[in-house]
């Protein structure tokens, strides 16, 4: 019986921006790791103003330029099931963060929430700015400042996702 992979879920607003961008970099940091296989990375929105749809164009034409593919993305709410059904529930911004831990149930659930920008130690926020309604340039900016914090915190994952395994019960 194989190990069942560790489980982050990236959270932004409205699931078309941000979260897709962290979610499809974390991915790829970890395919080219050789922990593809390890790892599920997937991402919600805390509204449902876009589900089903594409990752804002200007967030697929970001990560195409850094070599990224975003095109599969389809925008997903955030629920009450993400909480069991993650292992880390990744905050792209402090308002992200009050409110999945306002909607945690317990302290378990509340303890899975963490903000993006903790991974990288040279961030000078603490907030990943929400690029929606700037322009190609701010995507681009959004997306280094993701790469950065994404390679942070699969360096922390990374020797657990090295080490053996245990299927879950």
């Amino acid at each position: 019986m194989s190990p069942d992979p560790f489980r982050v879920l990236f959270v932004c607003t409205g699931n078309i921006c941000r979260s897709p961008m962290a979610e499809v970099v974390f991915r790829d940091l970890a395919e080219r790791q050789g922990l593809g296989a390890r790892i599920v990375s997937r991402s919600a929105g805390t509204g449902d103003w876009h589900l089903g749809e594409r990752a804002d164009e200007r967030t697929i034409e970001s990560l195409a330029r850094r070599g990224y593919d975003g095109s599969q993305h389809r925008a997903k709410q955030f629920t009450a099931a993400s909480f069991s059904d993650n292992d880390l529930i990744v905050a792209l911004d402090r308002t992200h963060e009050r409110i999945l831990r306002e909607w945690a149930h317990d302290e378990d659930e509340e303890g899975k929430v963490t903000l993006l920008l903790a991974f990288d130690p040279d961030a000078s926020t603490q907030d990943v700015p929400d690029p929606y309604y700037a322009g190609t340039e701010m995507f681009d900016s959004v997306l280094g400042m993701i790469e950065s914090a994404t390679r942070g915190l699969f360096r922390q994952l990374e020797p657990a996702l090295r080490a053996p395994r245990t299927p879950r019960a």
